[in-house]
């Protein structure tokens, strides 16, 4: 569909009904006989797209087992991305602006996904044991990483993407760690995530404040609907202010991803510093990272806010990400080579590790009452040692 296309490569912001509209050689006046405005037209692509994911978690569900059900799941959604690629079916718009919508579309959307979401959780049946919280966290997980496929399967064939989404599979079902004791038995050092700043004054706390602001709107409301008003407001400060430490809402924008790459790249660094051990560095960045999106220092800035700034500025974010992730990736292999983690596609299992980084900012909105301490045991662990393995007592 043109309009997926245009809205995943400009996002919303950059998108308007006229260039969708010339993208098929169509004026304008012939969208707006459907649309009159962007976000109905936006609206409409996102419900498409979730009814497309909605069926393969339908067909996923029929398998008998949840370990079948899982598989049939990602397998399904690597079908759709090859299909996407090679040009068997159009574009799919991404979920990444599902928050810049505004009432009454997001109230639509949300539904939709929301049902998404309820289906899926039938993966992990009640039959199990286990409580709504820790069927809801895992329920997320699975569906995150899901979506996230979308940021990095493109660096394979599409002829591939069937096995890649078996490694995914397997990756998701057994866990990162050798064994599972290793998780309990080696937690590696105590980390605290943070920047690295300069000495604290008066001008470096209201813009950090600014940050910190910013950064959580973005990821609720997406760009548009974090407004230089709305940011200054949640910080009793003037719209005058924000103007006296920032050019313009994009700057800020970008400076809210320095921020949090800081962030990730400063606890990578003490990991690095405080142990040698692959294995201790992967999980204590990991979990020092998962706590301070649900600090008050936090959270981290969605990488979906991407699609809201300018190409080049764009391209430079992606790169920035990339590179944190394969520090992952180094500290996977050191693992791999201690005997720790198991032997896995360890550029596919550090993209998932920084996916589920990205991903707990959204936990509280899934897993409602989530705290720090309860984010490691129902979000994280699954990862490291299988979905499907029994929680903690």
């Amino acid at each position: 569909m043109a309009a997926a296309q245009e809205f995943n490569q400009h996002g919303m912001k950059g998108v308007t009904l006229a260039g969708v509209a010339a993208r098929v050689g169509l004026q304008k006046a012939s969208v707006n006989y459907y649309y009159r405005r962007k976000e109905d037209l936006v609206a409409d692509c996102m419900l498409q797209a979730i009814a497309a994911v909605r069926d393969i978690a339908v067909a996923a569900l029929a398998e008998p087992l949840p370990e079948q059900k899982i598989r049939a799941f990602l397998a399904g959604h690597a079908t759709l991305l090859a299909d996407m690629a090679t040009g068997r079916r159009g574009e799919l718009v991404s979920f990444n602006e599902i928050r810049a919508l505004a009432a009454p579309q997001v109230d639509r959307v949300f539904e939709a996904y929301a049902g998404l979401f309820r289906s899926l959780r039938q993966c992990f049946p009640a039959s199990l044991g286990w409580s709504r919280t820790q069927r809801n966290a895992r329920t997320y997980l699975l569906l995150v990483l899901a979506n996230g496929m979308r940021a990095w399967i493109d660096r394979y064939e599409p002829d591939d993407y069937p096995l890649v989404a078996s490694s995914l599979a397997d990756l998701l079902l057994n866990g990162l760690a050798a064994t599972p004791e290793r998780w309990h038995e080696l937690p590696g050092p105590a980390l605290s995530a943070s920047r690295s700043t300069p000495a604290p004054n008066e001008v470096s706390d209201v813009r950090e404040a600014f940050l910190r602001a910013a950064t959580e709107l973005v990821n609720e409301q997406g760009f548009r609907g974090a407004s230089v008003d709305s940011i200054s407001a949640r910080l009793n400060l003037t719209k005058g202010s924000f103007y006296h430490h920032h050019a313009s809402k994009d700057d800020l924008v970008g400076q809210c991803f320095e921020r949090s790459f800081d962030v990730i790249r400063q606890t990578q660094l003490q990991a690095m510093a405080q142990t040698p051990s692959g294995w201790e560095r992967l999980v204590a960045s990991a979990r020092a990272l998962v706590r301070f999106q649900l600090s008050d220092e936090g959270p981290l800035l969605r990488s979906s806010a991407r699609a809201a700034l300018a190409e080049g500025m764009r391209q430079d974010t992606v790169l920035r990400g990339n590179q944190l992730t394969e520090r992952f990736g180094l500290f996977i292999v050191d693992g791999m080579v201690e005997g720790a983690i198991r032997p896995l596609n360890a550029g596919l299992a550090a993209q998932q590790v920084a996916c589920v980084v990205n991903a707990a900012s959204s936990l509280r909105w899934w897993v409602p009452g989530i705290r720090q301490d309860d984010a490691m045991p129902l979000f994280v662990e699954p990862l490291f040692v299988g979905i499907l393995t029994p929680p903690p007592a």
